[in-house]
């Protein structure tokens, strides 16, 4: 079963919280074939911890006043290099460049398929997410 629409709208809006904070390489993954715990994922990165704190800041304001939504749990916002917050239907990874270069989730689960994105929101490869995901199938830097 592919994600529900309560997860979709929880992303986007997530994302584009996150791009508003100047988020880089913002992607999301149905993830809800592999996982039982949840229906997807989004993976957004910063230059910076302040920054990577900041965007975490931005999501969680925003799910909070435009869905009621809280995390049931969040992880690694004290240091800032990989902060998880995890809604139950969504699970967003906000990682530090250096941690999202070196754990590659984009690798792990890139047989999941992707989850097209806001046009304003750029994907990993640069251009707008919707576009990279019409095709179906993960960006070309993720491969």
């Amino acid at each position: 079963m592919p994600a529900s629409e309560r997860a979709i709208e929880l992303l986007t809006a997530a994302a584009e919280a996150a791009h508003d904070k100047k988020a880089e390489n913002v992607l999301a993954f149905d993830v809800s074939e592999q996982l039982a715990i949840t229906d997807a994922f989004l993976v957004a990165s910063a230059s910076n911890d302040r920054q990577v704190r900041a965007i975490v800041d931005a999501i969680e304001d925003k799910l909070r006043v435009d869905f009621d939504a809280k995390p049931v749990r969040r992880e690694g916002a004290r240091e800032g290099r990989w902060v998880l917050l995890d809604y139950l239907e969504i699970v967003i990874h906000v990682q530090h460049d250096e941690e999202r270069a070196f754990y590659s989730l984009e690798r792990l689960w890139r047989d999941c398929p992707v989850i097209p994105l806001p046009s304003a929101v750029p994907d990993a490869s640069g251009s707008a997410s919707a576009s990279a995901s019409a095709s179906g199938s993960a960006p070309a830097s993720a491969e």
